[in-house]
């Protein structure tokens, strides 16, 4: 659940942003203390602000978020924002080492905000490519694992299994295409439409309270409390790993509830991880994940397999697409392109009337000038004369995203010779259209869509290509092009604006992005595949089932085979998914617009949350409630603490469960197994099985 720059992760049902509108109503008075804050503060050339230190701490923690997103990716999905993680994380690096020098008296450049924001973009542009990589989700859903699982498409055509080096391949030719798309349109977004990229914005003003003497004190403070919850997660992972020597053994197969709503996959499963994530999402989301778990695993599925043998064969196996498999995935898939539907269409319509409104005012030219500390307006003075200083030809942006756009139209055919040079070239003529609407629409909402435009790429070219020519593979990978290109330009504009607000320089910022990027097209595959290599890697029982991997998939079977490969009844109740989708939508932007006295809106649920338990269950909603809880408690105890330190504790959680999965992924490897299966029966088949045992004896 994006999600990193903007809603990220709007398919995994997570806003971005979370603090983002608080965070800026807390600051009321910003404009009047920020830059004068750090009037006597120098602020570094940009080839400063890219300091060797800087981009190693990047490179660490990149990797740290790495294993994060890849493990949170093969499980649920569910990604919350990072951004303050990674804002904190490289204060607390870079601080330390600066406190060292300064100590020894070998310090030489301070540690500037500039620097933490260069670091802060390296580590999202990174966890970025790490979601829109699509290891969890389009590249998976070639593999031969995931065409088994779906009953059609099976063919040699249609199958393309997973290797390192083609993925670090594709990842290389698409993911820096679309930071040249949008680098001409930086000052008319920034400066004369003044969008204000809520988490763009959030993130600007921590990095700035991170470098004035109270916020530095505060942040030491968040730090330590981040590296405790971190240990006690770490050491919690680790205990549960000696009683879970098997899938259905340990606390992660706890029947809290009992027995019987454990098959129904109701149940908590001490994840320390998604406790943290719940403490981060909206407390909405996590509520309408528990809502749509409790609809399709306590009342439809059950009913539907009621009409086993009249709906479909009693036959098939239960991970089957023409079974009850079906239903769950493909009502899941509907209620996702139902949700994204109306959040395109709506966000284009937003986006015009925007630009109409903007276009009627009358424009005025920004000039470089020098800035007055007595100005009324010192801060936007001060804004402006650095964002102008250091300027990124339009010539640049243009030559690099043909000259990309080429490299890739040769490349990409070699490795998916499913998909022609013709179909590239459509896909890239209207993808800068595509990341403009999307870059802008972020600024306004904060949600990024970049999965549903890389969901109806799927539709649109794998019925072009066909079943016979390959068109679930074509589909696929048409998703990976256009879904980078539109995902880091709205990355970008996000990393613009921070930058702006925090007097760091537009060439560090697209540098640090293209830095990001770069790394991240070789970790993201290596750390997935240390876990492909470690795990059952999309099992829907096991501990990795990748959701999408299969969801995107089944997108890309509707598109070349159409509402036929459905099981009876399933197209019905998918458009009923589809409407209820958009319905919920129309009705909380309907309340947002009209009624705004007890703002009701914010207790309709989201679609798209409700549609992520529909394949996997309610354990992981349940864990994120709970988290929701936690957060709720501590803030009707003490809201300033809770408001402080919340986004520490909840970071700590998800760093040290998640990093437990290296080491117990190196066990795996090694062929080291844990020494207990603690295990849970119902009294009858304990019974049984003492019975068992006394007649061996």
């Amino acid at each position: 659940m994006e999600r990193r720059p903007g809603r990220r992760a709007e398919e995994e049902g997570s806003e971005r942003g979370w603090d983002a509108h608080e965070t800026m109503a807390g600051k009321a008075d910003e404009k009047i203390v920020v830059e004068e804050a750090f009037k006597d503060t120098e602020v570094p050339p940009w080839r400063q602000q890219l300091t060797a230190r800087a981009l190693v701490s990047a490179l660490l923690l990149s990797l740290v978020f790495n294993f994060i997103v890849c493990k949170l990716n093969l499980t649920t999905g569910v990604i919350p924002s990072l951004n303050v993680a990674a804002g904190l994380l490289g204060f607390a690096m870079v601080k330390a080492w600066t406190s060292l020098l300064e100590r020894c008296g070998l310090l030489r450049q301070p540690f500037t905000r500039q620097e933490n924001t260069v670091i802060q973009t390296c580590v999202v542009a990174s966890s970025g490519i790490a979601f829109s990589s699509g290891t969890a989700s389009y590249l998976l859903g070639m593999s031969s694992l995931i065409a088994a699982q779906s009953d059609g498409g099976n063919t040699p055509v249609n199958v393309k299994n997973l290797s390192l080096g083609w993925i670090i391949a594709f990842l290389f030719t698409v993911s820096f295409v679309g930071l040249f798309s949008i680098v001409p349109l930086r000052k008319t977004m920034i400066m004369k439409y003044k969008l204000t990229y809520p988490s763009g914005t959030a993130t600007a003003f921590l990095i700035n309270s991170f470098h004035t003497p109270k916020g530095a004190k505060l942040a030491k403070k968040q730090v330590a409390v981040l590296f405790k919850t971190f240990c006690l997660s770490f050491v919690w992972a680790c205990f549960q790993w000696f009683f879970a020597v098997a899938d259905g053994c340990g606390f992660v197969s706890f029947p809290t509830f009992g027995l019987q709503a454990f098959k129904q996959r109701f149940y908590f499963d001490f994840s320390a991880t998604y406790v943290g994530v719940g403490m981060i999402c909206p407390y909405m989301v996590n509520i309408s994940l528990l809502i749509g778990a409790v609809l399709s695993w306590g009342i439809m599925w059950p009913l539907i397999e009621t009409k086993k043998g009249d709906w479909y064969s009693a036959d098939l196996s239960a991970s089957s697409l023409h079974g009850i498999q079906g239903y769950r995935v493909f009502l899941a898939i509907a209620m996702m392109l139902g949700d994204g539907l109306f959040h395109v269409v709506f966000m284009l319509i937003k986006t015009t009337s925007s630009l109409i409104a903007n276009s009627k005012q009358e424009s005025s030219t920004i000039a470089p000038y020098e800035s007055d500390s007595s100005s009324p307006d010192f801060n936007e003075d001060q804004r402006t004369l650095y964002f102008l200083k250091d300027q990124i030809p339009n010539w640049v942006a243009y030559g690099g995203y043909i000259g990309l756009a080429v490299i890739s139209i040769i490349v990409i055919p070699f490795i998916f010779p499913q998909l022609k040079f013709y179909h590239l070239m459509v896909a890239y003529a209207i993808a800068p259209l595509l990341a403009f609407c999307n870059a802008y629409g972020c600024g306004l909402t904060d949600w990024s869509l970049a999965s549903n435009y890389g969901k109806f790429a799927i539709i649109i070219f794998s019925a072009w290509v066909g079943l016979e020519h390959g068109g679930v593979i074509a589909g696929l990978a048409s998703c990976g092009v256009m879904m980078n290109i539109v995902s880091t330009a709205s990355d970008l504009m996000q990393d613009f604006k921070t930058g702006y607000l925090t007097l760091s320089s537009p060439r560090s910022m697209f540098f640090s992005q293209v830095y990001g990027t770069a790394i991240s097209c070789v970790m993201t595959p290596l750390v997935f595949w240390f876990f492909y290599k470690a795990y059952p890697i999309g099992d829907p029982t096991g501990s990795f089932p990748a959701p999408y991997g299969l969801m995107y998939r089944g997108i890309a079977l509707l598109g070349v085979e159409g509402v036929s490969s459905l099981p009876k009844n399933c197209l019905a109740l998918a458009i009923l998914c589809f409407v209820v989708a958009i319905v919920l939508n129309l009705i909380k932007e309907l309340l947002q617009h009209f009624e705004t006295k007890h703002r009701i809106y914010r207790f309709v649920p989201s679609a798209m949350c409700m549609a992520i338990p529909f394949y996997l269950g309610s354990y992981f909603a349940i864990d994120m409630c709970v988290g929701s809880l936690i957060l709720f408690l501590w803030e009707r105890s003490n809201r300033q603490k809770a408001k402080d330190f919340g986004p520490a504790v909840a970071s700590g959680l998800i760093c040290g469960d998640s990093l437990w999965g290296v080491p117990a992924a190196i066990l795996s490897l090694a062929g080291v197994q844990a020494p207990i299966c603690m295990k849970f029966l119902s009294a009858s088949v304990n019974q049984k099985v003492d019975a068992f045992l006394e007649e061996g004896s």
